[in-house]
């Protein structure tokens, strides 16, 4: 438990110092989807191009199961979460400061989209430990 308050303190030192522009109630809604999809970019990254590889492969007729189950043992151990896009934070940085320069408001709509999918995976692991109750 103290590793969680830990590392949620750490997260936070980290979302002050990136703060800046934003407004003290805006920037948790900013900056924490996007360290949430950080770390799965982190954790999907040794896979990325085993997962694309595989992606290639699939039959057209797969069934969601079927791609689940072929991409999940691509990224192996275990892990029950994979990315097709051919995008990393990387590969992105430089096309979102272009943006921003040109739209501060951009990150808003970005920070909700990354909201949306972290809200998604915290939904997929409460039904699991939900199954496994």
């Amino acid at each position: 438990m103290s590793d969680i308050k830990n590392l949620g303190g750490f997260v936070w030192s980290i979302a002050e110092t990136l703060r800046g522009d934003f407004k003290q109630s805006e920037y948790g809604k900013v900056i924490l989807p996007f360290v949430v999809l950080r770390r799965l970019d982190c954790i999907l990254a040794a896979s990325k191009d085993t997962v694309l590889d595989a992606a290639k492969t699939l039959p057209e007729n797969a069934d969601d199961a079927t791609r689940d189950m072929i991409l999940f043992g691509a990224v192996g151990g275990n892990v029950k979460v994979y990315n097709l896009s051919r995008f990393t934070f990387d590969t992105l940085k430089g096309h979102w400061l272009r943006i921003l320069k040109g739209d501060r408001k951009a990150i808003f709509t970005a920070a909700s989209a990354a909201n949306k999918a972290a809200e998604y995976l915290l939904s997929l692991a409460s039904s699991d430990i939900r199954e496994a109750a």
